[in-house]
């Protein structure tokens, strides 16, 4: 590294893919100019990689490979368990750092606005994924699997993924690294059938072709289409003309419908052209009131879902919502509440949308355009913010040094926990798994973590 004098200090938020690419795209703009602090508020990297995706999708975890490089590149320190807003302010950034890069992602779910939302049994499967996963924040969430019927209202990979842990046996989850709090949950699970819905048609559905292929290869579940739902307008079908996956999707929802049920022991059912109107229960929930739509098209180009008056009653003791991730605020951080994003022009950060630009600040991933597209979708966002950022004049901080950051940590009592402590723990995490037959066992508190190392 050259001399402080030439050094340039990035402090990048988040160490998910969003701030993984970043800095990776920094160490190669700046060269050896690069000095990047990639600061992580729980003590483990890789964000949704290890807390969103699937444990039965252990292929998509080995981007983590890549990340690890990152790691190990000395222009760059892992500061994990450090939280801004909690130890660190967003003057302190601009105080150490000649820019930040947010990449934080979006932590919280979208809620559906309707009546009985908020009754045990209804939660999102944000939550969900995050407890079977192993986020130290959801470890003791409450899910009452003694229901015979779950809903799954949303038609992405995400409401996908949900269905399949709950309709796998133990033994198959057994095999994966998913939480031990949560298999142990699972194994007394009474869900016998699972319903995925959505708002739109068939064509319309989010669903990458292969995870939607995986719902009819379950070896514990039947799955079930209606074929008076796959009757496809001409507008649903000008609109994905072209669209592969689309396409390929009307192909398999279709052998669905013609599939013969083996009787297995859990059912999967996809239903589509239905809104949820309300919630319905007493101590818990005990329905779901859906409102039967129609597609139109819209003056400017797309379809709309229109209600046709007509409502459908579904009996659930389970409901999930699956309709997105939603941005949160920052302190300190300009914030647009209707996208739920920090407003910004090609990664830099702007006081409102369309506004004047936030000197030295940038944003990377899902808070910079929005929970969209998948894992590698966040190397080009990234690359584009750090694009920007390396074309501009960044301010001078008036304490640029390393040290400087780790005596402040120190005065106010945070104990970052450094790339060195993420190897011991992911080796322990590893050689766990492998006595037990699986990719790892993960430990869930941060207090055993920290501990564990130390």
């Amino acid at each position: 590294m050259e001399s402080d004098a030439n050094v340039t200090r990035i402090a990048v938020i988040g160490a998910g893919p969003a701030g993984f690419y970043a800095t990776d795209a920094l160490l190669k703009g700046l060269g050896d100019r690069a000095s990047v602090d990639l600061i992580e508020r729980l003590p483990t990297p890789y964000g949704l990689v290890r807390f969103g995706v699937a444990p039965d999708h252990q292929k998509i975890k080995s981007v983590t490979r890549l990340y690890d490089r990152t790691l190990a590149d000395p222009r760059v320190r892992y500061l994990g368990n450090v939280e801004l807003g909690r130890d660190l302010s967003l003057d302190d950034l601009r105080r150490h750092y000649h820019a930040v890069v947010l990449a934080v992602g979006s932590p919280t779910d979208r809620r559906l606005g309707i009546p009985g939302e908020d009754l045990p049994g209804s939660m999102s499967a944000t939550e969900f994924v995050a407890w079977y996963n192993s986020h130290p924040d959801f470890q003791d969430l409450a899910v009452p699997l003694d229901a015979k019927t779950a809903v799954v209202i949303g038609v992405g990979n995400v409401a996908i993924d949900v269905t399949r842990v709950l309709a796998k046996t133990v033994a198959e989850l057994g095999e994966t690294d998913i939480a031990d709090h949560a298999l142990e949950r699972l194994r007394g699970s009474t869900v016998e059938d699972i319903v995925i819905v959505g708002r739109r048609g068939p064509a319309e559905a989010k669903f990458t072709t292969k995870e939607l292929r995986e719902l009819g290869e379950l070896a514990n579940a039947d799955i079930f289409v209606r074929e008076d739902e796959l009757d496809v307008g001409e507008a649903s079908l000008a609109a994905i003309a072209g669209d592969v996956n689309a396409t390929k999707n009307l192909e398999v929802l279709r052998d669905f419908a013609r599939q013969r049920p083996e009787g297995k022991p859990r059912r999967v059912h996809i239903r589509f052209l239905l809104s949820p109107l309300a919630l319905r229960g007493d101590e818990r929930v005990r329905s779901v009131v859906f409102g039967k739509n129609r597609l139109e098209g819209r003056p400017g180009g797309g379809l709309a879902a229109v209600a046709t008056g007509e409502t459908e009653e579904l009996n659930a003791e389970l409901v999930f919502r699956s309709v997105g991730y939603q941005g949160t605020p920052l302190a300190g951080v300009p914030f647009d509440e209707r996208s739920g994003v920090v407003p910004n022009d090609a990664g830099r950060v702007l006081e409102v949308r369309g506004g004047a630009q936030v000197p030295g600040l940038y944003a990377a991933g899902w808070i910079k355009r929005g929970p969209s597209g998948v894992i590698g979708t966040n190397k080009a966002c990234a690359m584009e913010t750090v694009a920007s950022l390396l074309a501009d004049d960044l301010p001078t901080p008036s304490e640029p040094s390393p040290e400087a950051v780790d005596a402040l940590l120190a005065a106010r009592g945070a104990r970052p926990f450094t790339a060195a402590d993420w190897a011991r723990l992911d080796a322990l995490e590893t050689a766990a798994g492998a006595s037990a037959g699986r990719p790892r066992v993960k430990l869930v508190a941060v207090d055993e973590m920290l501990a564990t190392v130390r």
